[in-house]
């Protein structure tokens, strides 16, 4: 099955924003993401279910299912904007109607919660999506204007981006002696793995793994790759994009752990961080479980749950060359 590019984003197409996972915290800036797009010149429909309310999901998985599949199907629909991420994507894969999504392809853009999704419709249609900024995060919050320039040329033109601008915030870091390329595949680590094993996980091969993360602990930043290295991915893969592991110091989960257990009545004691604990750091254990393989990586990208961040197209060819310090997008991700 040759890989699928949707049809690029145009002035006065229609643009369908969707909630597969959790419901927007703020329901204003999904209406301040409608007012940007229109601003700029596009057309805007909220799906029925987007504002639903059921635990941490926003509605049933019937419901979350329905609106991506009446978004794909509606073919005065040209892209498809996840509100945020939250929990909720891997519950709908086996509602979804890939078959039809490949019949209708189009945009999907969106990051965390939203990896599993992304690398299940590539597996089902080798369809590329778009891992980047969602419509009640960065669209509804006065979007960084590098990030705002990374979405539009990805998603806007049928030609390779190229090497990808750097951002002053992020010195991105290079390992490696040769220029390697591969199709670029991952995302949130902890969504890569809530699929691995089943029939949503891409195949790896030549592959460029992207990894990002948030709130996790050190521990676990091991453990999972830990089960990527037995799963023969790592071994598999070409080449390694890794981008920002936001609060996954042992020190910050505990706090986090400690304030959500006030805030709950419970007691703050938490044995993983006791001050005198060993650990590593996210640093030495990337080093000593990834980087070991000494493939060709760049590390410190502007990606992840970062307000400043590339959209970075799931599915199309990437590059690294370690000499000439560049990331590169190596074919045009859209049509």
């Amino acid at each position: 099955m040759e890989t699928l590019k949707p049809p690029r984003l145009k002035k006065g197409d229609l643009i369908s924003i969707v909630s597969p996972a959790s419901s927007p915290k703020d329901s204003a800036k999904v209406h301040s993401a409608v007012h940007y797009f229109e601003s700029l010149g596009y057309r805007v429909t909220v799906s029925k279910n987007v504002f639903n309310v059921n635990g941490y999901l926003a509605g049933t998985d019937e419901e979350r299912a329905e609106d991506l599949n009446q978004a794909f199907a509606d073919k005065n629909v040209k892209a498809i904007i996840c509100s945020r991420g939250g929990y909720g994507t891997p519950r709908i894969l086996d509602k979804l109607d890939y078959s039809m999504i490949r019949k209708n392809p189009k945009i999907l853009v969106g990051y965390s919660d939203i990896t599993a999704l992304q690398l299940a419709i590539f597996k089902k249609t080798k369809l590329v999506t778009f891992s980047g900024p969602m419509a009640a995060v960065e669209f509804g919050d006065n979007i960084d204007s590098y990030t705002e320039e990374s979405f539009f040329e990805i998603v806007t033109r049928a030609k390779k981006a190229g090497a990808l601008k750097s951002h002053k915030n992020f010195k991105a870091t290079f390992k490696g002696k040769k220029k390697t390329q591969g199709r670029l595949l991952g995302g949130n680590l902890s969504l890569i793995m809530s699929i691995l094993g089943t029939e949503y996980i891409p195949d790896f091969s030549e592959s460029m793994l992207l990894i990002e993360e948030v709130s996790e602990e050190p521990y676990s930043i091991d453990r999972m790759l830990t089960q990527l290295r037995l799963a023969g991915i790592l071994k598999k893969a070409s080449a390694f994009a890794v981008g920002q592991f936001i609060d996954c110091t042992e020190e910050q989960v505990g706090r986090l752990e400690e304030a959500s257990r006030f805030a709950v009545g419970q007691s703050a004691e938490r044995t993983p961080g006791e001050p005198d604990k060993r650990h590593l750091t996210v640093d030495e254990i990337l080093d000593s479980d990834l980087f070991s393989y000494e493939k060709p990586s760049v590390s410190n990208i502007a990606y992840g749950h970062v307000p400043i961040k590339l959209t970075l197209p799931i599915g199309a060819l990437a590059s690294i060359d370690p000499v000439k310090r560049k990331f590169s997008i190596d074919e045009a991700a859209v049509s």
